[in-house]
C-alpha cells in the first residue's frame, strides 16, 4: 500500500497557502489554486508545510489521503516552476504554426486544424517542436494529448506528432512475394 499521504508538502517561499473551509487555496501573485477536499482529509499548515490525515481507517479514506496530498503537490510545482510537455511533429509537409490563440497545425489530412489555446497555456513552435507550458499539471498533459490525438505516429514511417520522448517501435512493410 503507498504511503504517499504521510510526506509532508514543502511550500515554497513566494506562495501563499490558507485554508477556506474544507478548500486548499495556494496563491502566488496573481495566480491561485484552489482544490477542494470535501472533508475527505483534516488538513494542517505549519508554516511552509502542508501536512494530510485520515478521517478514517477504510480503504477509501487511504485512498483520498494519498490523492489529495498528490494533487497538492502538483499545485505547488504547477506554481513554482510549471510544467512542460515537447511534441515533435514528423512527416513530410507537416507543420505548425501558433497565430495569436490558435494552434494551426497542417497533418497530412485535406484541411488544416485549428486548436484553440486553453486559458492558462503557452503555446511556442520552433521547426517541428511544439512546446506546451502551464502551471496546471492536468491542463497541459490534455492539451499535449489533444494534439498528438490529431494524428498519432504511426509505425511504418513514424510519421505523425509524437512526444519528443516517446519512442515508436517501428514495423517492416510488405515483404516482397517469390
Amino acid at each position: 500500500m503507498s504511503r504517499v499521504g504521510k510526506r509532508p508538502v514543502t511550500v515554497a517561499s513566494g506562495i501563499d497557502v490558507s485554508l477556506d473551509g474544507t478548500c486548499l487555496v495556494a496563491k502566488k501573485g496573481n495566480l491561485e489554486k484552489r482544490l477542494e477536499t470535501h472533508g475527505r482529509v483534516e488538513i494542517s499548515i505549519d508554516g511552509s508545510e502542508v501536512n494530510f490525515a485520515r478521517v478514517g481507517e477504510e480503504k477509501q479514506d487511504a485512498a483520498y489521503w494519498g490523492t489529495y496530498r498528490a494533487l497538492f503537490n502538483n499545485i505547488i510545482i504547477g506554481l513554482d516552476k510549471g510544467y512542460e510537455k515537447s511534441l515533435e511533429i514528423n512527416g513530410v509537409g507537416y507543420r505548425a504554426a501558433v497565430q495569436g490563440k490558435t494552434l494551426n497545425l497542417q497533418l497530412g489530412h485535406s484541411h488544416p486544424i485549428e486548436f484553440t489555446i486553453p486559458e492558462g497555456l503557452e503555446i511556442t513552435v520552433e521547426k517541428n517542436i511544439v512546446k506546451i507550458k502551464g502551471s496546471d499539471k492536468q491542463a497541459v498533459g490534455q492539451a499535449a494529448a489533444e494534439i498528438r490525438s490529431f494524428r498519432p505516429p504511426e509505425p511504418y514511417k513514424g510519421k505523425g506528432v509524437k512526444y519528443t520522448d516517446e519512442h515508436i517501435i517501428r514495423k517492416a512493410g510488405k515483404a516482397a512475394g517469390k
